[in-house]
This record gives structure tokens, C-alpha cells and sequence, in this order.
């Protein structure tokens, strides 16, 4: 269901805007599928620059948690100023220590959108090489090795320690692409000058030529630029399975500090043109006429960026957005899913007036209710299988209060996911005006987390009413036709099975429901003393989506093998959409590629 809830390409819109301040969920979601390019605007870098500065002038007043002290049980042991560089290198790499499964590219393209937007909004105090290295990474089609546990809802501490060794050229980066991983790739110099030096342009921090900030636009939006270096070829260390290092820091034997690292040559670096969805591209290689993809330039590391970087939940909240937006798809597509079953057993729409739901004003069983009304169609004529009824089973009479809580629990969703990818969230958190340093409680992830288990809750009680409309679908007492829609010899079986696929999607689905935020941790010598798990949430709410889909696919495969056998099968565009595509073949046989055609036009139904 991955591929079936990703962003659809648009022409007319291949660009998605980083400001800090205004990144909808929708635009994360285009960003880790690749349907669209980062932009960046000029005020958005010149925020995050001012905030670099500001940060370095606050601590050379007075020392900053994590920058001039150790971090967590360590926040009292100070750290001399002479090596605060090299106490930020070591704190990324231990830090870094997640375990078990990589994650999917898509994910962790969502949570570099996402870090890249919270650092433009100007809090963090980190240099703008590295937003600057985010975006190129976006575009390039390159992505850190991020694992899947270490994250408990209080900063996914270990996922971006991991991606600020890959910034800084430490680790390797993956192609956006499969095929693509374990070939070299060039980079670029270094962003960033030793010392901390200012190109003093007031809009970039230390950055070296042929930078995004050239080639302003009319529109004051700089495109995050791919570089295409022509350096030295690739040696022992430069291709491995997973990647490329970008930097030699990432030998044991050989991992100088920014104090100790010789200052970047000026070298001219070419651009790539923009390709937005495409992977990393591939360019030639000076010397050895072999085509390699681009890699972003590594970030020389300053002090307190270490800290500055890992203070975010942003994996979390790009595996949050994308659950929402692949819930929301599968929560309109449900509309569609129940108007047809309510026509295959010839169920009333009374339970869907509108006058009634005026009575009891919750806006989401409104909506629900409005919707299947829109997608019936007009009132055919009679069936007569359901004119002795005088209500239909709770599978249809009470869709509209069991839906109607999942849509309002994904708009809640939304919102939050909103307000927090467009706001800082660092600790400490240099204020706007640059005079103070707050150290505060911002990176605790509770909202977050109780919005992904109640929206996960809210979607296993719509999703139990789908499998009960599938169930009902198979009985001759409802429908008026063969038990579980068979056809041939005695015995055959129909649709029996999908029940059974349906309820076994719905136990995982109940399991993902189990709330996250019920959790409970004590770490680091006592001082952190609570976790809000939303880290868990979001995974769990990621596990929902390809659950929910199969439940509801397999309702559709049902609904329309039903709707076929009637003289008189509705006029209305899902059947049309649905019937188009289903296989139309009755007899006895698996019904795998049937319910996966499903659950890919489950995204057009929505839409309708």
C-alpha cells in the first residue's frame, strides 16, 4: 500500500518550499516520494544564519547544554571551550548507535524534508551548511543508512546522529534507488571553513563558492543545488555496498577535527540541473570516463552543531505524515468502498440523512454520512431484497458514527504534524531576537504521540465495520444471492476466504491500535524520567495503513463481485472505476491479484 498512498507528479507543481514556516503535511509527503524539489527563500537562510551567530555569541557569554556541557546525566560536566568542536564530534558518534532494519528511503527522505524546514525556522543555532546539505540530498536522490530503533518520542536522537556522520562525510550515503546502491558517487568540497569564518554575506554562514545562495531567482526562492565535482577518483574507501564516503574522517585511523582539517579548496564545483523525482544523477567522473552519481559536499562540523542537529523529533514526524496522508487516502477511499456495499445488500440510506446528522452535530459523522449519499448516486429502483428490512445491520446503519471519529483523529493528526515541522523545537532554543537561550521541554513528543494512537484506535473501529460489511456481503439472507457469492458445483466457496484474509489484517491492525503512549521509561541515571513513545506511534501507525488497505480492498473485491450479479448494477462512478479494473471471471480460484488490483485503485476512489 506503500506505492498506492504516495503523492501523485504534477506538472504544474514541482517545487516544495522550505521556510521554516509554512511546509503543509502534503509537501513532506511530495518530498519523500520525489514528486517535487526543495526550495529554499532567502529570509529562511538568513533566519537560520542569524540564529548561527546568534548561538556563538550566547556561548561565548556562558555555556550552552550540549555545546559547552555534556548532555543528558552529564549536563553538569563542563567541557572546555577549546574542545567543544571535537565533544560534538563525539557526540554524534555515540549517539549513532541505532539497531535493527534500515529504513525505507521514503521515510528517511521525509525526515531530512522535515529537519531541513525546522532548521529554517531559526531556533537551533546550527550552521546553514548543513540545511544547505539536507536539501541537496533531497534533490540528489541520497539518503543517510537510518535504523529503525532508537527513538522514544523525546528526539530521534540516533536516527539523526546517524544522518549528521553521513553530513559530515562519516558514513555512506544510498541511492534514492535499489539498483543504485554500492556505486561510487562524487562530492563536492566541504561546506563550511574551519573556524567558523562568515563569507560575509549576512545570508549563508561559512559557505564556499558555488553555493545555492548564486543565482537568486526573480522570485527571492533559491533552489537547493546539485553539485557535479570532478576530483580525484574513487579509492579504497570511496565504494562500498551501501555507498559512498564522502570524507576521509570516516577511517578509524583518520578523523581529524574541524580545528585540525586542512580549509577547503576553492575548486569550482559544476551544478546539475534539477530532475525533480529522479535519483541521484550520474556524471562523469574526471579521469576515468565512468559515470557516478553526485553526492552532497560534506559539512566541516562547528561547535554546538552536534547538538543543534539532533534535537528534533523529525523522523518521527515525517513517519507521521506520511501515515496520515496514507490513512486520509484510504479514509476517503472507504466512502466509496461502503456506498457499494450499501447497494449490494440493498441497504437503506436513511441512516445517512442529512437531517438526522443535524441532530447530532459531530462534524466528521456528518461528512461520512454526506459522502456515501454523494457516491450512492440516485435511488435506483428496488431490489426487494431489503424491503422487509426495517434497519440494516450495524455495518451500515452506524457507518457514519464509527467513520466519522477517523476523519476528525486525521485532521487532529495533520495539524499537529503541521504546527510542529514548522517550529523549533531544539534545546536549547535560541530566541527570535537572539538575546536568550531557553532550555526547555519542546523535544517531548506528546501531542504527537496521543494524535497517532487515537487516530490508529478511531481507524480500527471503521476498519471493524468493514470487515463486517464484507461478512454480510456473503449472506443469501442480505443479499439475495449465493452464500459467499459462488458459483459452480455445490460447495464451492466464492469469496469465502477473504473473511478470513480481511480478519487477519484486522489482528494487526488491532495490535498497531494498542496505544503507544502507554509506555513508560527511566533513563540516564534518572534524569529522563518519562518517554512519550511517539516514535513507536508513528511505526505503528505506518503498520495501520497496509493493514487497513487489505481489509478494505478485500471488502471491495467482494462488493463488486455482488453488484455484478444484479440486473441493474449502479450507475455511479466508483463501480464504474472498480468494475473497470476487478476481473470479472466467478469460479473457484485464488483471489491474491484480485484484492492487490484493490488496494491500488483504492487511491482513484478517494478522489472521486
Amino acid at each position: 500500500m506503500d506505492s498506492a498512498t504516495r503523492a501523485p507528479r504534477d506538472a504544474e507543481d514541482t517545487r516544495v518550499v522550505l521556510d521554516g514556516r509554512h511546509l503543509p503535511l502534503a509537501g513532506v509527503v511530495r518530498l519523500a516520494d520525489a514528486a517535487a524539489e526543495p526550495v529554499v527563500p532567502r529570509e529562511a537562510l538568513a533566519r537560520a544564519h542569524r540564529s548561527w551567530r546568534a548561538a556563538g555569541r550566547l556561548a561565548a557569554a556562558g555555556r550552552l547544554y550540549g555545546r559547552g556541557t555534556g548532555v543528558g546525566a552529564h549536563r553538569s560536566v563542563p567541557v572546555d571551550s577549546r574542545d567543544e568542536a571535537e565533544h560534538g564530534l563525539r557526540l554524534l558518534r555515540s549517539h549513532a548507535g541505532g539497531a535493527g532494519a534500515v529504513l525505507p528511503a521514503r521515510q528517511i527522505r521525509a525526515m531530512l524534508a522535515v529537519r531541513a524546514n525546522q532548521l529554517l525556522a531559526g531556533g537551533s543555532g546550527i550552521q546553514p551548511a548543513f540545511v544547505i546539505a539536507l536539501t541537496e540530498a533531497l534533490r540528489l536522490g541520497v539518503h543517510p543508512a537510518v535504523n529503525e530503533y532508537g527513538g522514544l518520542g523525546t528526539g530521534d536522537l540516533t536516527a539523526l546522529a546517524q544522518t549528521g556522520l553521513t553530513l559530515i562525510g562519516e558514513r555512506p550515503w544510498l541511492n534514492g534507488t535499489p539498483a543504485g546502491a554500492g556505486r561510487s558517487r562524487a562530492t563536492a568540497p566541504p561546506y563550511g571553513l574551519p573556524g567558523g569564518r562568515d563569507r560575509g554575506d549576512g545570508l549563508g554562514g561559512p559557505l564556499t563558492p558555488g553555493t545555492l545562495l548564486e543565482d537568486t531567482p526573480a522570485d527571492g526562492v533559491l533552489p537547493a543545488r546539485g553539485y557535479r565535482a570532478a576530483q580525484t577518483p574513487p579509492g579504497p574507501d570511496r565504494g562500498t555496498e551501501t555507498g559512498h564516503r564522502a570524507s576521509p574522517a570516516a577511517r578509524p585511523e583518520h578523523r581529524p577535527g574541524p580545528a585540525a582539517q586542512a580549509p577547503p579548496r576553492p575548486g569550482r564545483a559544476a551544478r546539475a540541473e534539477p530532475h525533480p523525482g529522479d535519483a541521484a544523477r550520474e556524471v562523469p567522473l574526471a579521469g576515468t570516463g565512468t559515470a557516478v552519481p553526485a553526492l552532497p559536499a560534506p559539512v566541516v562540523p562547528q561547535p554546538g552543531d552536534a547538538l543543534a542537529l539532533l534535537s528534533s523529533n523529525a523522523l518521527t514526524l515525517g513517519q507521521a505524515a506520511l501515515a496520515c496522508h496514507g490513512l486520509d487516502v484510504l479514509l476517503r477511499a472507504t466512502h466509496a468502498v461502503a456506498a457499494l456495499s450499501l447497494a449490494a445488500v440493498c441497504g437503506s440510506l436513511e441512516a445517512y440523512d442529512d437531517r438526522l446528522h443535524a441532530l447530532r452535530p459531530y462534524p466528521g459523522a456528518a461528512r461520512a454520512a454526506a459522502e456515501v449519499r454523494r457516491l450512492s448516486g440516485p435511488p435506483g429502483p428496488p431490489h426487494g431484497t431489503g424491503d422487509h428490512r426495517i434497519q440494516d445491520p450495524f455495518g451500515f446503519r452506524a457507518f457514519p458514527q464509527a467513520h466519522g471519529p477517523a476523519l476528525q483523529a486525521a485532521d487532529t493528526l495533520r495539524h499537529i504534524v503541521e504546527v510542529e515541522v514548522n517550529c523549533p523545537s531544539e534545546n536549547p532554543l535560541i530566541s527570535a531576537d537572539g538575546t536568550t537561550a531557553y532550555h526547555h521541554g519542546g523535544f517531548y513528543a506528546a501531542p504527537l504521540g496521543l494524535a497517532l494512537d487515537a487516530l490508529d484506535l478511531a481507524v480500527l473501529q471503521t476498519a471493524q465495520l468493514s470487515a463486517a460489511r464484507l461478512a454480510a456481503l456473503g449472506r443469501p439472507d442480505l443479499t439475495g444471492l449465493p452464500a459467499f457469492l459462488a458459483e459452480g458445483p455445490p460447495g464451492s466457496s466464492g469469496t469465502m476466504i477473504l473473511e478470513y484474509t480481511a480478519n487477519s489484517a484486522l489482528a494487526e491492525l488491532r495490535a498497531c491500535a494498542t496505544p503507544a503512549s502507554a509506555g513508560h521509561a527511566v533513563l540516564s541515571h534518572g534524569l529522563e524520567e518519562a518517554a512519550s513513545f511517539a516514535s513507536q506511534a508513528a511505526r505503528q501507525a505506518l503498520r495501520a495503513v497496509d493493514a487497513y488497505a487489505t481489509v478494505l480492498a478485500c471488502e471491495l473485491v467482494v462488493a463488486v463481485r455482488a453488484l455484478r450479479r444484479r440486473a441493474r448494477p449502479p450507475r455511479t462512478a466508483a463501480f464504474a472505476v472498480a468494475a473497470a479494473a476487478l476481473p470479472a471471471g466467478t469460479e473457484d480460484r485464488p483471489l491474491t491479484a484480485d484484492v492487490t488490483t484493490a488496494t491500488g485503485i483504492l487511491p482513484v476512489l478517494a478522489a472521486l
